[in-house]
C-alpha cells in the first residue's frame, strides 16, 4: 500500500521568494539604508528555516536536485544573517564584519552555483528555468556591485543598488508564483495557473 506525501517544492519556493522580495524592496531598492530585523528574522525562519525543512522533505522522497536546491539556499539565508550579526555580537571579539571584496566572492560563488543548477531545471519548467536564471543574475549583479566598491569606492552606486531591487524582486516574484501555482494546480487538478512544462 503505497503512501502519498506531499509536495514540499511550495514551501521552499515561497520560504526563498518572500525573503528575496523583501529584502530587495525594503533595502536594495532603498526604502532603508540597513538590513533591519524583519529581514534578518525572515532570513533565519522563512527563508533558511523552512528552505531546509523542505530540503530534507524533497531528501524523503528521493529528488536529489531539491534537496541541494532547497537546503543550499537555506543555508545561505543563515550564512547571509551571520555575515550581519556576528560581527555585532560581544562575544566574538576582533570578527571585523565582511570586506566588500570578500562579498564579491561570496556572492559570485552563490552566482555560479545557481548558474549551474540552473542546468538541472531545464527539463521541468519554465517557470523554474526562470526564477534560477533571473537569481544568477541576481547574485552576479551583487558580486559586481562589491567589486565595484573594492576598485572604484568613490563610485555613486545607488542607481545600481536600485537596479538590483528590482531584478530581485522579479526573481523573487517569480518563485512565490511558481510556488502558489504548485498549490493551486494540484488542489484543483488542472492548470489553474501556467508553468509551462518543459517540451
Amino acid at each position: 500500500m503505497s503512501e502519498k506525501t506531499a509536495n514540499p517544492a511550495p514551501l521552499g519556493l515561497l520560504g526563498f521568494g518572500m525573503t528575496t522580495v523583501l529584502l530587495n524592496f525594503v533595502h536594495n531598492f532603498g526604502l532603508t539604508p540597513t538590513v533591519d530585523s524583519m529581514i534578518l528574522a525572515m532570513g533565519i525562519a522563512y527563508g533558511g528555516l523552512a528552505q531546509v525543512i523542505a530540503g530534507i522533505m524533497e531528501y524523503k522522497k528521493g529528488n536529489t536536485f531539491g534537496t541541494v536546491a532547497f537546503t543550499s539556499y537555506g543555508l545561505f539565508w543563515w550564512s547571509f544573517v551571520a555575515l550581519l550579526l556576528l560581527p555585532r555580537q560581544y562575544f566574538f571579539f576582533d570578527i571585523q564584519g565582511p570586506a566588500d571584496l570578500a562579498m564579491a566572492a561570496y556572492f559570485f560563488m552563490w552566482g555560479l552555483f545557481t548558474f549551474l543548477m540552473f542546468f538541472g531545471t531545464l527539463k521541468t519548467n519554465r517557470a523554474l528555468q526562470f526564477v534560477f536564471m533571473s537569481l544568477a543574475i541576481l547574485f552576479f549583479l551583487l558580486a559586481a556591485k562589491s567589486a565595484i566598491l573594492v576598485y572604484s569606492p568613490t563610485t555613486d552606486v545607488e542607481l545600481f543598488t536600485r537596479i538590483i531591487g528590482v531584478e530581485g524582486v522579479i526573481c523573487g516574484m517569480s518563485a512565490v508564483y511558481l510556488a502558489i501555482a504548485e498549490v493551486l494546480n494540484e488542489a484543483h487538478g488542472k492548470t489553474v495557473l501556467p508553468i509551462c512544462p518543459a517540451g
